[in-house]
């Protein structure tokens, strides 16, 4: 068995990080809604602010998934959390225990910041990642709908 490894994203991964997301996309049927510049991505990820962070996991020294991730804020536990914004893996490498990694790494993480809450959204037609998440004691949270302002309605509204 080939040994997996978890390790930060550095400015050289930004094209496998790119790969990863089209192909999360791909696999989301949402490849119409990757509209992201390489360039941009990279300085977002790694320049002078980084916007967020990014786990690669590897098995066997390769590339074969990712975790991009963010801080949030918890104003009723009065704590920071950590914000999974995407968890991908390769399907060649599925089930072999790479995905669990990256989100056991990511849970180690937000105990070592003192995090109040790792959170994420799932698509509710994707059944075998919700098992899997609930295989690790993650709950869904009822009465809670996510909201969106993007586009033109973001231009208009902050322009207001």
């Amino acid at each position: 068995m080939l040994r997996i490894s978890i390790r930060p994203a550095t400015r050289d991964d930004v094209a496998t990080i790119a790969g990863f997301i089209r192909a999360l996309a791909v696999y989301e049927k949402l490849e119409h809604e990757v509209r992201f510049d390489e360039a941009e991505l990279g300085a977002n990820l790694f320049g002078p602010d980084p916007k967020a962070e990014v786990l690669i996991g590897e098995i066997g020294g390769v590339a074969l998934g990712f975790a991009l991730f963010f801080s949030i804020f918890s104003t009723f536990e009065g704590k920071p959390g950590i914000w999974l914004e995407d968890l991908f893996v390769q399907d060649q490498a599925r089930g072999q225990g790479l995905g669990k990694a990256l989100l056991l790494h990511l849970a180690g993480l937000a105990h070592g910041r003192g995090c109040a809450r790792l959170e994420w959204s799932v698509l509710d037609w994707n059944a075998p990642s919700i098992a899997f998440y609930r295989s690790l004691g993650a709950k869904s949270l009822d009465g809670w709908m996510t909201m969106r302002l993007e586009g033109g309605a973001l231009d208009r509204t902050g322009r207001d």
